[in-house]
């Protein structure tokens, strides 16, 4: 009987000493036994995989999309309200260059009527300095036609005397009045 266990342990796989006889993996005798235990093994990850892996996986990644759409709305937002604020603020631009004009035009509108104002003042006292000018220049030229009859009354006088003659003043006021009017 030793001879028939020591026969049925010895097979295709296994030497009399019981060692194996090439690759213990790619002896048919044994493949039935490696295919129960890599099912067994392939449920055994299934259900591991199954009940907590990929529970927390697809948690994670629900997560991170919900994250990533929070993300995006609020970007959407921020975005939204960025240029809702250029606008505003290209408005107040506008509304400040306007304004800018705006003053600027009433500056010099201003500026415009004090320099009327500053020029008619100049025009009426250059009128009347012009005025009182023209009055002394008239009063001069009346006192210089006066001085000038004198003298000429004077020299006409002096110069007949010189030569000789007599003259009385009324001829010689005569003349000179007659020489001057033309």
């Amino acid at each position: 009987m030793a001879t028939e266990t020591t026969d049925a342990t010895v097979g295709a796989c296994v030497d009399a000493g019981g060692s194996a006889l090439g690759m213990p993996q790619l002896c048919a005798d044994w493949i039935p036994n490696q295919v129960f235990w890599l099912i067994l093994c392939l449920i055994a990850i299934y259900f591991v995989m199954s009940r907590i892996a990929l529970p927390r996986i697809g948690a994670v990644l629900a997560e991170r999309s919900g994250t990533i759409t929070n993300d995006l709305a609020a970007a959407e937002e921020l975005k939204q309200k960025a240029v809702e604020a250029e606008d505003a603020y290209n408005k107040a631009l506008t509304d400040a260059r306007a304004e800018a004009g705006r003053i600027v035009a009433e500056a010099k509108a201003d500026i415009q009527t004090q320099l009327d104002a500053e020029m008619a003042k100049a025009d009426k006292k250059i009128m009347e300095k012009t005025a009182e000018s023209e009055k002394a220049i008239a009063e001069i030229r009346a006192s210089a036609k006066e001085s000038v009859k004198t003298v000429a009354k004077d020299a006409a006088k002096e110069i007949v005397a010189a030569m000789g003659g007599k003259v009385d003043a009324k001829s010689v006021t005569s003349a000179v009045t007659a020489r001057m009017k033309g």
